[in-house]
């Protein structure tokens, strides 16, 4: 853990030359993995990250400095390092550090590391018996994983504040051929939670199911066409749409810079009214959860759009500063090695008042993206191109068809205007986003959504 007095002690370092803030981040973490193809385990894997970095502000100026050497002269000498690239006139003196406590949202049952690898693979092994079920799945693959997180987080206001976080998550990919072509589906279930996660959360088998049954479905499936269409995007993984093409717009990263199309609007229309999104650190257990951000802040929860009114932007110690607005509790970051900024947690639209069934019997000719794959977006622009992992053309009000090969192009600010109907069953589903400070877990949701226009790409 971080002594509460060596780390008083690397702050004052920190400031000695003129910095106005500075702040300590301490991590110890272990991660397990697991992985199997096609029934056999391939890899086990046990690790430890352990570190600790000192950040150094002057006004918009941030220096950031880590190391691996966490005793009191690694500190120090990684604080002298930080100091000794700001100098200022004046010094300011830092506070004394002062524990603060807070609820614990997110209890853990089960510590997945006092659970014997031969539990974990055979959890897997549920996973893999359903893939036996179909004929065309030639291969698959099962990934497991848990890891436990312990930070210490002191800063130069007093602050001196610790949290616990446990990820388990099972990851699994099936690949369905017809002797000429490959389709792949897949499920990731996981959560801010330990191995008791299977009793509740993660069902192996079903999860299996589901990938696998996506994977023969498209690889049955013809081309998609191309066009400007209706698309009604189902619910969970959807909100992948949101994440990239509007959320990481609204983060302080890209806003603070002027790099994010909805900067300076704030209490302006940006999306129709019957659209409200939110970003949640706050929801116990959930994937993009945590007590504290790894600045120390609470975590909040964030109402982003209000019928369609921009509201809020995820803000981070820094860039508030830049903004001259105050934080949200939304500063993340991979690991001890990276300085944190503002990043997304659990990041959805929220639920509506329409009927799923009517949504698609009024639509006439479109496109139903059951679930959605990987895409890219470029938040100066908004401006994003999203694969769609299982397809549905919908011919009068009637789901046809699948298809395969759609995607999904757009720009943000014009798909949250099209967005005409909102459904009633929010869901979410997890992943990892990158950005400046690195990979993270991250929720994703929505119910269902109808786009009344967009550009559908096709094979």
């Amino acid at each position: 853990m971080l002594d509460k007095r060596i780390a008083q002690e690397a702050i004052d370092c920190a400031l000695s030359t003129g910095g106005d803030f500075a702040e300590i981040f301490y991590e110890d973490r272990l991660n397990n993995r697991v992985s199997m193809v096609s029934g056999k385990v391939e890899s086990v894997n046990s690790g430890r990250l352990h570190g600790a970095g000192v950040r150094v502000y002057l006004g918009f100026r941030g220096i950031y400095v880590y190391t691996n050497d966490t005793t009191r002269e690694g500190l120090i000498a990684c604080a002298l390092r930080a100091a000794g690239a700001l100098h200022a006139d004046e010094r300011i003196n830092a506070q004394p550090l002062k524990a603060t406590e807070y609820v614990n949202r997110n209890p853990i049952l089960v510590m997945p590391s006092a659970v014997k690898t031969a539990r974990k693979i055979e959890k897997m092994r549920a996973a893999q018996a359903v893939m036996g079920n179909y004929a065309e799945i030639v291969q698959n693959s099962i990934n497991y994983s848990d890891s436990e997180q312990r930070v210490w987080i002191a800063n130069s206001d007093g602050l001196y504040t610790s949290d616990t976080r446990v990820y388990t998550r099972m990851f699994i990919t099936a690949i369905a051929s017809n002797g000429t072509e490959n389709q792949t589906g897949t499920e990731g279930p996981g959560a801010l939670q330990g191995f008791e996660i299977f009793d509740s959360r993660i069902d192996p088998e079903a999860a299996a199911k589901k990938a696998a049954e996506r994977a023969v479905t498209m690889l049955h499936a013809p081309a998609c066409p191309a066009g400007v269409m209706p698309v009604c995007i189902d619910n969970g993984f959807g909100g992948v749409i949101f994440h990239e093409a509007c959320g990481h717009s609204l983060e302080a990263t890209s806003v603070a810079t002027g790099a994010s199309e909805f900067t300076g609007k704030l209490g302006q229309q940006i999306a129709a009214t019957c659209v409200t999104a939110l970003d949640d650190g706050t929801i116990p257990n959930e994937w993009g959860s945590e007590n504290v951000d790894d600045e120390g802040t609470p975590t909040t929860k964030l109402v982003l759009i209000e019928n369609g009114i921009l509201k809020n932007y995820m803000i981070d110690r820094l860039n508030g500063r830049r903004m001259r607005m105050p934080v949200t509790g939304s500063a993340r970051r991979q690991d001890y090695s990276f300085a944190p900024t503002s990043r997304m947690r659990n990041t959805y639209i929220a639920s509506g008042n329409d009927d799923d069934a009517e949504m698609i019997a009024t639509m006439g000719d479109g496109l139903y993206a059951k679930s959605m794959g990987g895409g890219s977006v470029n938040p100066a622009t908004g401006e994003f191109n999203f694969a769609v992992q299982e397809a549905y053309i919908v011919k009068d009000g009637k789901i046809d068809h699948p298809v395969r090969g759609a995607s999904l192009i757009g720009r943000g600010s014009e798909l949250l205007t099209r967005i005409d109907r909102v459904g009633k069953n929010m869901k979410m589903a997890q992943g990892m986003c990158g950005s400046l400070s690195g990979s993270v877990p991250t929720n994703v949701g929505q119910p269902m959504i109808r786009v009344s226009s967009i550009t559908v790409g096709g094979c």
